[in-house]
């Protein structure tokens, strides 16, 4: 059987999937868990040697990819294009990982003992991709875990099959032996059942999901009845900070960025623009002009700087996050409610604790500024939020900055920098309700490896029994 993804603008059907069963999750697994020995076993220039071809293999596909990121999620051409570039960039990364995958000899107090430590693959790793940054998650979810030497079954979104889909034909076109890479697609309804499936299998030894803290917290618990480790990036609530020696126009600049693009469905999209009261009122005024411009439309025309967000759930929830600011007291600078998903760029001013917009991951076209009194009032107000992923400072004085970066609590902080900002090799991730492990670089072979200590003694043993 198989279930259709319509596109969020039209709503023409976009793709068709195969609906797997329970029993296909059976069949997967047991196939990635045959194909694991002869992988594992695979030499370091071998696994990089498959890794660069499927970087080539997925730019080779960039038509295929733009055309399927625009027809499901409703995604620009432009995001589509960034998705693929950082994802081959994220192979290749993983590909220059494999020999690096290191163990150390440690200094034993046995005498003749020699003390190692070894990092080896453990076996099958579920990933769990979204729908949001499609190519990028995808494929982040299981390049290094291949380059560690584990196989992977890729669930694929059920709002975006075919784009995952494409990830995986790029693989396999690369030259990975029967097994290690495998996908699952399913219909919607049936998601919370296959899930399930895929955690409780035996064959499954490690899960890594990105998606919202709501069911990150369901897969943890599911995994944790099995004693099985989660890597886990969840959602956000990024805060960019504008003190009173920023550079007012580099922040607008930034703020206008991590706000809006991708009509702010990103993990790391800015949420709070915390600006001290000393320069709000020049901030506000000059990030209204900015943000004026901004035109939402239909992404196929490949004009619009904002798309389609994702459906008509998205387009309530963002409504009453306006309904409710505007009427307990926020300012509107920018825009309007909509209805239609094709929404525009809102900016509301004079936020506070009271509405929800200060504490809801928005996760669509809407911002908050907050005005904060003074540097340790912007820092209390960044950091008084149960998530913890991106953050951002804007300051003349770095080493000020740097200071306050480390007060902020969470995974990643940018000084003079958006709060949206991404590199294959830097360590990504978050804290408290953002999650937990690291994605990407020498990190990302922590999440994906067993770390074992095997001792060689090479005198003999004196013991006291």
């Amino acid at each position: 059987m198989e279930f259709e993804c319509t596109n969020p603008v039209t709503g023409a059907v976009a793709s068709r999937a195969r609906a797997m069963t329970t029993s296909d999750v059976s069949s997967i697994s047991a196939r990635a868990a045959a194909g694991f020995p002869a992988w594992a076993a695979t030499g370091p220039n071998a696994r990089r040697a498959i890794l660069m071809k499927a970087s080539q293999a997925l730019e080779a596909r960039q038509d295929a990819f733009i055309k399927a990121m625009v027809d499901e999620i409703g995604a620009t051409p432009g995001w589509a294009m960034f998705n693929l570039q950082l994802a081959a960039s994220m192979v290749r990364e993983a590909a220059s990982l494999t020999t690096h995958i290191q163990g150390e000899v440690i200094p034993s107090d046995k005498p003749g003992c020699i003390a190692m430590t070894f990092r080896e693959p453990v076996g099958v790793i579920l990933a769990i991709a979204p729908w949001n940054a499609p190519i990028i998650l995808g494929v982040r979810a299981i390049a290094t875990a291949l380059a560690c030497g584990n196989c992977v079954i890729l669930k694929a979104s059920e709002a975006c099959p075919r784009t995952h889909e494409l990830i995986v034909e790029a693989f396999q076109e690369a030259g990975f032996p029967d097994g290690v890479v495998n996908i699952v697609t399913n219909a919607p309804d049936d998601a919370s059942e296959i899930v399930g499936a895929l955690i409780d299998n035996p064959a499954i030894k490690r899960i890594n999901f990105t998606g919202s803290t709501q069911v990150g917290k369901i897969i943890a618990k599911r995994a944790a009845s099995h004693l099985k480790p989660c890597l886990l990036e969840l959602g956000g609530k990024a805060p960019l900070i504008v003190l009173d020696d920023a550079n007012i126009e580099e922040a607008v600049k930034a703020a206008a960025f991590g706000a809006f693009m991708n009509s702010g469905q990103i993990c790391m999209s800015t949420e709070r623009i915390i600006v001290t009261d000393a320069i709000a009122d020049e901030f506000t005024t000059k990030f209204t002009k900015k943000i004026e411009p901004l035109i939402a439309g239909d992404p196929s025309q490949g004009e619009a700087q904002l798309g389609a967000v994702f459906n008509k759930k998205t387009v309530s929830h963002v409504n009453l996050l306006i309904d409710d600011a505007l009427e307990k007291g926020g300012t509107l600078l920018v825009g309007e409610r909509s209805n239609s998903v094709i929404m525009p760029a809102v900016v509301i001013d004079n936020v506070t604790s009271a509405m929800k917009l200060y504490s809801e991951e928005s996760f669509g076209p809407v911002v908050g500024i907050i005005r904060a009194k003074d540097v340790a009032d912007a820092i209390r107000l960044a950091n008084d939020t149960e998530y913890g992923l991106s953050a951002s400072i804007f300051t003349r004085d770095v080493a000020h900055g740097l200071t306050l970066a480390r007060q902020i609590k969470s995974g990643m902080c940018h000084i003079n920098g958006a709060t949206v900002h991404d590199e294959a090799q830097m360590p990504f991730g978050g804290v408290g309700a953002s999650g937990y492990g690291r994605f990407g670089g020498k990190p990302g072979i922590d999440s994906f490896t067993e770390l074992r200590w095997i001792t060689i003694d090479t005198q003999d043993g004196h013991y006291p029994i």
